[in-house]
């Protein structure tokens, strides 16, 4: 938090810059510079001191050119204490909107906020919301973390009970072995389709039951979770069910208890015709329904079903609701897990940009996520106009595609912060040199300190004065190497690259090339996840993407991008892709 007060500070050269979360009763100040003491070693100002509450309150940034004299703000106590004159104060907000505080720059004078500076700190407070929303996401992973420490403890402990139970009773052996089982293999599910899946596997055997169903519950319906590798007719016929229907599962749920229903005539005395003529198609005759208990609330049913006649005695019925608890808690760990990953891959997402109206030139961009869910990468690609001047010729283009170091929440996390850098370095260094831009995100990642490494392609495409072409300067650090279609189908691969950047291998001078574009060429720029695959040869795999190129490069990128996604791209990535093009109309 105190890098992005140094970074407003900076970046609207302010001498007070400060991150503020709003309590109940104070403004904290996890991220400050420049504020006086003895506030600076509180990190934190009284409500009444307090400007940030204004913007907690609106939800609307707060921009004032002198506080003296506004009708609102000139009584605060900061503008004496602090030398509040000039205030500009972002919102800052959590993953669903909620303003949590701002990202103000503060100065001692008057002053005018150009649109430029509000922008750039605009920029920076989404960013310190997006680092806010990541360290939330990383609080509640190290409770998912907890819970399996407890389901481990269970695991043990219901190990140790099996234990007892096989020296009291070798009769109930079978049911031992479930109970087993379970605290085994429930205790590593991921989500909620593996749950599903290792059901089907628990329960072979154990008392020979005809189908095993999992139900959740959702507001007031039930939905029936398929088993993800062998269709059931069960799960086709029935996907959801209201709770009020007259089923023995929502029956369950309802009463919040298990229901055991012995025998077809049991089903006809006491459950509506649609649930007799439901499990007469079914060819079921016995079905025990038990709820399954989160911590909070009733998570769904586990639907235990047999062809036949089957008496549930007092020991079997008591060992599969022992087992119902360790589904329970997989399925609510898988439930949180599936939430928590569902938003870290909507941050990530949130992160990638959409794409300018390049006007003068045609840009696609292809994004594809690992296979595995849990795989969150740091692929990323950028695009964006540079600042034009007053002759009215097209502008020239920053095009990026790299990719951040690590599958996991913190990779994504960098990600966000190294795209925000290296464009704050380019638009800083005119003429916006490539090389010059990776040279600052080298010595910002060193300074600061940033755990940041991977690779990336860098490039600049600009219009040449008088004539339809195009120069591309571009610089590469340790990416695989752009492909350039000339008009006449040739594909050159651009080798020329730098080291990779990494905090470890301290700043590097980066060095740039330069190529002309006539009308018709196409810049295509990857990731690896593109080109690597397990037991391949990467040179091969380039020379196929080249002859694709070659073949198809002449189409619109949108159209070019879909055959390479769907010649190249693995249907079940191990890691993330990213595929850029570009073309000179």
């Amino acid at each position: 938090m105190d890098r992005f007060a140094r970074l407003a500070s900076r970046t609207l050269d302010t001498p007070i810059a400060f991150v503020s979360l709003i309590e109940e009763g104070r403004e904290i100040l996890p991220g400050l510079v420049g504020l006086p003491e003895p506030w600076a070693g509180r990190r934190a100002l009284p409500l009444s001191h307090s400007l940030g509450r204004h913007t907690a309150a609106s939800g609307q940034p707060l921009i004032v050119q002198d506080t003296r004299a506004d009708s609102r703000l000139r009584s605060n106590p900061a503008v004496a204490a602090l030398g509040v004159v000039a205030y500009a104060g972002m919102p800052v907000t959590d993953s669903d909107e909620l303003v949590l505080g701002s990202l103000c720059a503060i100065d001692h004078k008057p002053r005018h906020w150009s649109d430029e500076e509000l922008s750039d700190l605009g920029d920076l407070a989404a960013a310190c919301s997006a680092d806010l929303r990541l360290r939330i996401l990383s609080a509640e992973n190290r409770a998912v973390q907890k819970v399996l420490e407890t389901a481990r403890a269970t695991a043990e402990r219901a190990q140790s009970d099996a234990e007892r139970l096989e020296r009291e009773a070798q009769a109930g052996l079978d049911h031992v072995e479930l109970l087993l089982r379970a605290s085994e293999e429930l205790a590593q599910t991921s989500g909620l389709e593996d749950v599903r899946r290792r059901l089907r596997q628990l329960f072979v055997g154990v008392g020979k039951p005809a189908y095993v169903g999992l139900l959740i519950a959702d507001r007031n319906e039930l939905h029936r979770v398929p088993d993800p590798d062998i269709s059931s007719s069960v799960e086709r016929e029935v996907r959801t069910l209201p709770l009020g229907a007259a089923f023995p599962s929502t029956r369950a749920m309802r009463e919040r208890r298990a229901v055991l229903v012995p025998d077809r005539k049991a089903l006809v005395a006491e459950y509506a015709p649609e649930a007799v003529g439901f499990f007469d198609r079914m060819g079921l005759s016995t079905i025990l329904c038990l709820p399954l208990w989160g911590r909070h609330r009733p998570l769904g049913v586990l639907a235990i079903c047999w062809a036949k006649r089957h008496d549930v005695d007092v020991t079997e019925r008591a060992t599969l609701t022992a087992a119902s608890g360790y589904i329970a808690q997989a399925v609510e760990r898988a439930l949180y897990l599936d939430e928590r990953i569902s938003v870290a891959r909507e941050l990530q997402a949130a992160m990638l940009t959409d794409l300018p109206l390049a006007g003068h030139v045609d840009i696609s961009a292809v994004y594809q996520a690992a296979a595995d869910d849990h795989m969150i990468g740091g692929d990323w690609y950028d695009a964006y106009h540079l600042p034009s001047d007053a002759s009215g010729k097209p502008t020239a283009l920053m095009v990026t595609v790299g990719d951040i170091t690590g599958h996991d929440v913190h990779a994504a996390t960098i990600m966000g912060q190294i795209r925000s850098m290296l464009r704050q370095a380019t638009l800083d260094h005119p003429p916006y040199s490539p090389a010059a831009a990776l040279t600052a995100l080298d010595t910002a990642c060193c300074t600061l300190p940033i755990e940041a490494g991977g690779t990336l392609v860098h490039a600049r495409l600009a219009p040449v004065d008088d004539s339809p072409d195009w120069t591309l300067t571009w610089s590469n650090a340790g990416h695989p190497p752009p492909l350039l279609r000339s008009p006449d189908g040739r594909v050159t691969a651009l080798l020329a690259h730098d080291i990779l950047f990494d905090q470890s291998l301290g700043p590097a001078q980066r060095t740039e090339r330069r190529r002309r574009l006539p009308p018709g060429s196409t810049l295509l720029l990857y990731t690896d996840g593109l080109i690597e695959r397990r037991g391949h040869d990467i040179d091969a795999a380039v020379g196929r993407l080249s002859a694709l190129l070659a073949r198809h490069g002449d189409q619109p990128p949108a159209e070019l991008l879909s055959r390479i996604s769907h010649r190249l791209a693995d249907p079940a990535p191990a890691d993330d892709v990213v595929i850029l093009a570009v073309r000179i109309p």
